[in-house]
C-alpha cells in the first residue's frame, strides 16, 4: 500500500490539472479494476468561473470514475473519493518524503489518495468475503472536489439517491477523530465596474472599481459574527492598474460558512443588498456570481447512531474512534443534504493538509481498511443495525 500510495502521489493531480488528472484516472482506473466491475468515466459539467476582468466563462472539469457492482444487493452503500488535490502543476511540493518509517510527508498523501486506497482495500476485502453477494456498492471518485465539485455534484446527488448509505473518504485527524457535523460553505465572486479616467487631469470623471469593492468588503467582513458560527473569508482582490489610472474593474473572491441551514438564505440576501446598493449608484456596475454550494451537515439521530457502530466496531479493532464538529466541509456535506447516513472521514489519519507539511501516517492505510471492510461486513451479515434502513421504509 505504501508503494502505491507514493506512485499516486508522484502524479501531480491538482484540481486544474487536466493532464494529470488524466493520469491519475488511468492509476486509478487499473487499481479499482480489480474489483471485477467495469470501471466507467463519467463526464463532469463545466464550470462558470468569474475572470479577473469580471467576465463569466466556462472552465472544463476532470471527470469522474464510477464503480457499480450488485446493485440489486439487499444492502446498498456509496463510497466516495476524490483524485484532485490542491496543488497545481507549477507548486513547489511535488516530491515525497519519509520523515520516519510511518510518517509520510507528500502532496495529496492524507487528502485523499491514501484514503483511495483505504477504500480500494476495503472493497477487496468485501469480494473475498462470503458476504459479497450480500452488499452492493457503487464507488464514485471525482475529481473537482477540492474546487468544490462544481462538475461532478450532480453525479453525487444521483448516486445518493440510489444508496442506503455512504461512506466518504477524507482523513481523519492526526489523533484518528472523526469529523461529526460540519459547516455549510458558500464560495463567491463579486465583479465591481467603474469608468476610467485620468487620476491627474480628470479624477472627477472616473469611477474607481477597486474603492467601491473595497467597500463591499468592509461591509461584507463585518458579517461575521452576526449568525452564530458564521464566518467570511476574503480571499482575494483582483483589479487596478497604473498609478495614474482609475481603474474600472476589480473583482473580490470570498467565502463564508455557516453552521444553521437558514442562515446560508440570509447570507446571501445581506449580500446582495449591498451589491444592488453599489449597483445602483451612477456610473458603478456590480454582479455576484456563486453562492452555497455544501449545505451544513446536522448530526441527526441515525447518523450518531452510524457512528456509535463504527465506535464499537473499533473498539474490536483496539482503536478509539471519536468526532467532533468541523468547520470544514466535503461531499459529504451534500450527501447528508439527500437524506443519506455519511461517515465523511473514513480515510488515513492524517495532518496539516492543504501544506507543503501534508503528512498520513502509514499504519492508518491497513487500519482503516480494517475498519471499513468491518464496517460493510458487519451490515451486510446483520450484525449491526444499517443504517439507511430508514430510506427503504420511506421508500
Amino acid at each position: 500500500m505504501t508503494k502505491t500510495l507514493r506512485e499516486w502521489c508522484a502524479i501531480n493531480s491538482g484540481s486544474r490539472n487536466l493532464d494529470g488528472l488524466a493520469r491519475m484516472r488511468a492509476a486509478l482506473a487499473e487499481a479499482f479494476g480489480k474489483l471485477g466491475a467495469p470501471v466507467e468515466e463519467a463526464a463532469a459539467t463545466a464550470e462558470k468561473v468569474v475572470t479577473a476582468k469580471g467576465d463569466l466563462n466556462e472552465q472544463a472539469i476532470g471527470a469522474s470514475l464510477r464503480i457499480v457492482r450488485r446493485p440489486q444487493a439487499p444492502v446498498r452503500a456509496l463510497l466516495v473519493g476524490h483524485m484532485d488535490t490542491v496543488f497545481a502543476a507549477d507548486h513547489s511540493f511535488q516530491g515525497d518524503r519519509l520523515l520516519d518509517k510511518d510518517t509520510l510527508n507528500a502532496p495529496g498523501a492524507a487528502d485523499m489518495k491514501g484514503g483511495l486506497l483505504v477504500m480500494l482495500y476495503a472493497l477487496l476485502a468485501i469480494e473475498r468475503s462470503r458476504f459479497a453477494e450480500r452488499i452492493g456498492y457503487e464507488v464514485l471518485i471525482n475529481a473537482d472536489e477540492e474546487i468544490g465539485s462544481p462538475g461532478s455534484s450532480q453525479l453525487i446527488a444521483e448516486a445518493a439517491a440510489r444508496a442506503q448509505f455512504a461512506c466518504v473518504y477524507e482523513p481523519s485527524l492526526a489523533d484518528g477523530t472523526l469529523a461529526g457535523a460540519r459547516k455549510g460553505s458558500g464560495n463567491y465572486s463579486a465583479a465591481f465596474s467603474g469608468r476610467a479616467a485620468h487620476a491627474g487631469r480628470d479624477p472627477h470623471l472616473g469611477r474607481n472599481a477597486v474603492v467601491a469593492a473595497a467597500e463591499f468588503i468592509t461591509r461584507i467582513d463585518a458579517l461575521s459574527g452576526k449568525r452564530d458560527g458564521l464566518t467570511v473569508n476574503v480571499a482575494r482582490l483582483e483589479g487596478g492598474g497604473p498609478n495614474n489610472v482609475v481603474p474600472d474593474r476589480a473583482v473580490v473572491r470570498f467565502n463564508a460558512r455557516v453552521s444553521k441551514p437558514g442562515d446560508m438564505g440570509w447570507f446571501d440576501a445581506q449580500v446582495r443588498s449591498v451589491i444592488a446598493e453599489i449597483d445602483g449608484r451612477d456610473g458603478y456596475g456590480a454582479h455576484l456570481h456563486g453562492g452555497f454550494n455544501r449545505p451544513p451537515k446536522a448530526m441527526t439521530r441515525e447518523l450518531e447512531a452510524f457512528f456509535d457502530s463504527l465506535k464499537g466496531l473499533g473498539a474490536e479493532l483496539g482503536l478509539k474512534i471519536a468526532w467532533a464538529p468541523s468547520g470544514g466541509v466535503c461531499d459529504g456535506n451534500n450527501i447528508a443534504a439527500a437524506g443519506v447516513p455519511v461517515i465523511d472521514t473514513l480515510g488515513v489519519r492524517g495532518a496539516d493538509i492543504h501544506s507543503a507539511e501534508e503528512t498520513a501516517r502509514l499504519d492508518s492505510l491497513e487500519e482503516r481498511a480494517k475498519l471499513s471492510a468491518l464496517l460493510l461486513l458487519r451490515i451486510a451479515a446483520g450484525d449491526i443495525a444499517n443504517p439507511g434502513a430508514f430510506r427503504q421504509r420511506a421508500a
